[in-house]
């Protein structure tokens, strides 16, 4: 084998690598909604008390996003990597010996602070093997569309082991097995070299990324996002279980059919995404999310249970985009603290946005009155999308980085 087959041989395992650790903690995450009311009837707790199970995950994630994001510049992708992973497998295999509602939270919370390591680490590595901006932001749609497809097995295969009567624990256990098959397989597998500011120390971490406008502003339209999302993930089901009509089978696989559709976009994404300027594409997406969101406001349930499972196919590019593109503003140097910086606000979001929807449906005797919100978060991503294309501030930061610090990645 020549050189340089070893090395595309070499650059598919790593990218498999990564793709796979983006379906494997997604299986988790995104169950959550299948776990609570099991814990509610074995644990009979509240559904306060229930939610300890969103909130413990997305509270670690984010701390480890914004306070240790800097460890994939500082001490390399593969340390980072691994390290994230071999704790997560541990917090998984433990969580199958527990019984309390505070054993679970702590374990949950230190299984998001896992994830948070390796994923910023995952992060960084594909700016490492990623040979243009746009390429990093076609890598990105990939590894979240398998994020997306561990969205999709992670409940299903949850379902069938309750309705074999096993316990909800064994999710996590299954999941531990395969983090420590990738654990082994990070080990043996060739990392590309670090760059070479990271490698000498120079890395600024968390506080350059925190003062980079460019990180902040896709913070921002990250934030926004994910608050756009939520409403499907979290309160959908809540909106159309008062569906009566004809497509009262729809209205019952809403939330698959959105999470289908998302994850099949982000797919189609990694093509379109090479074909149109990325500008463009999140500015007309956003806008079909935002049609979606006031269609469904102004006509009631019967429009929505149409229009909001299918705003999961313009949701599928907005978030790997946005992060990408957030990424590839820093310095490779620093693609771990950006990537952090910019998980901390999603994940806030994650929490906070639900809270938000859900207030001000109680508040106004409805959760129709939390999608107003809703469509509220969706105008200010539409806007911003606007400002971004008209004004596009970012030409000249990602201009420079494709000249300086991808371009000698292909030589």
């Amino acid at each position: 084998m020549t050189d340089q087959a070893a090395r595309g041989q070499n650059l598919a395992i790593i990218k498999a690598l990564t793709y796979l650790m983006f379906a494997m903690f997604a299986m988790t995450t995104d169950s959550v909604g299948v776990i609570i009311p099991e814990v509610i009837r074995t644990l009979r707790l509240s559904l306060t008390a229930a939610g300890t199970f969103q909130y413990a995950t997305m509270t670690g994630i984010a701390v480890a996003g914004l306070l240790l994001g800097f460890l994939a510049d500082r001490f390399g992708r593969r340390r980072t990597i691994v390290a994230g992973l071999v704790l997560f497998a541990a917090a998984c295999f433990l969580l199958s010996a527990g019984n309390t509602l505070w054993f679970f939270a702590i374990l949950l919370a230190l299984s998001g602070l896992a994830i948070g390591i390796f994923k910023t680490g995952a992060l960084a590595l594909i700016g490492d093997i990623s040979t243009s901006t746009a390429e990093h932001t076609s890598i990105m749609n990939a590894a979240e569309g398998f994020f997306g497809a561990g969205a999709i097995v992670g409940p299903a295969l949850l379902t069938w082991l309750l309705g074999a009567g096993l316990s909800w624990t064994w999710l996590y256990v299954i999941a531990g097995g395969m983090c420590s098959v990738l654990v082994v397989l990070a080990l043996l597998v060739r990392y590309p070299e670090t760059p070479r500011h990271a490698a000498s120390g120079n890395s600024r971490g968390t506080g350059a990324a925190l003062r980079n406008p460019y990180v902040l502003g896709f913070s921002a339209g990250a934030f926004l996002y994910v608050a756009v999302e939520a409403a499907i993930y979290v309160w959908m089901p809540t909106l159309l279980a008062r569906y009566t009509g004809s497509f009262a089978s729809l209205a019952a696989y809403s939330l698959s059919i959105f999470f289908l559709l998302r994850a099949g976009g982000r797919f189609l994404g990694a093509w379109v995404l090479q074909q149109a300027r990325w500008q463009v594409v999140v500015m007309v997406f956003s806008g079909c999310i935002l049609a979606c969101f006031a269609f469904t406001v102004i006509g009631g349930v019967a429009w929505g249970v149409f229009l909001l499972p299918l705003s999961g196919l313009f949701m599928s590019v907005m978030y790997p985009t946005i992060n990408s593109k957030g990424i590839s503003c820093a310095h490779k140097a620093d693609h771990g603290a950006a990537a952090g910086v910019i998980l901390f606000f999603t994940c806030v979001s994650a929490v906070i946005a639900p809270l938000m929807l859900g207030a001000m449906g109680d508040a106004f005797g409805d959760i129709i009155y939390g999608y107003w919100l809703a469509t509220g978060f969706a105008v200010l991503l539409f806007g911003g999308s606007v400002l971004n294309w008209a004004l596009n501030p970012t030409r000249a930061v990602l201009e420079e980085r494709d000249m300086t610090e991808y371009a000698p990645q292909s030589a």
